[in-house]
């Protein structure tokens, strides 16, 4: 079995008003494939569920298309090899979804809030409606590792 370091995580960030849900969730799992510590890289596996935290505003006349979308995800962080310690894997994450972020949907902002959070609040706060995502294809003993807690 691969060593590994598991941390729950959430998610936060601006979208544009017209921003796909799923694709979201998508950018962020299939960004932490790989995450880089020092000019090391690493494997990682992340799932979770994706959300919106608010609303879609009402359509109002002359209204202005720019109204950002607060979407959210809850989930797992799984971070391969030995050494890893929380703090360094968030950062290294957050670096990684920083930049995805701001490559696919410009500059909406705020660099998106990632951090650690306790596993029960990935249980507890997770709504019902959020859409269910993951790294496709990762390395099979992150996925193993994580299953337990999703």
């Amino acid at each position: 079995m691969l060593d590994s370091l598991i941390v729950p995580l959430f998610v936060t960030t601006d979208l544009p008003p017209r921003a796909d849900l799923a694709e979201f969730g998508g950018l962020l799992a299939e960004t932490a494939r790989t995450l880089d510590h020092d000019g090391e890289s690493y494997e990682a596996f992340l799932a979770g569920k994706v959300f919106w935290l608010d609303r879609p505003a009402p359509a109002r006349q002359g209204a202005a298309e720019a109204e950002l979308r607060f979407a959210g995800m809850l989930g797992y962080l799984a971070a391969s090899g030995p050494g890893h310690t929380t703090r360094g894997v968030v950062a290294d994450v957050r670096r990684a979804i920083s930049t995805a972020v701001t490559g696919r949907y410009g500059d909406v902002g705020a660099a998106p809030a990632v951090f650690a959070i306790r596993d029960r609040d990935v249980r507890e706060r997770t709504p019902d409606a959020a859409l269910y995502v993951d790294t496709r294809d990762a390395v099979p003993d992150l996925v193993t590792v994580t299953r337990p807690y999703l």
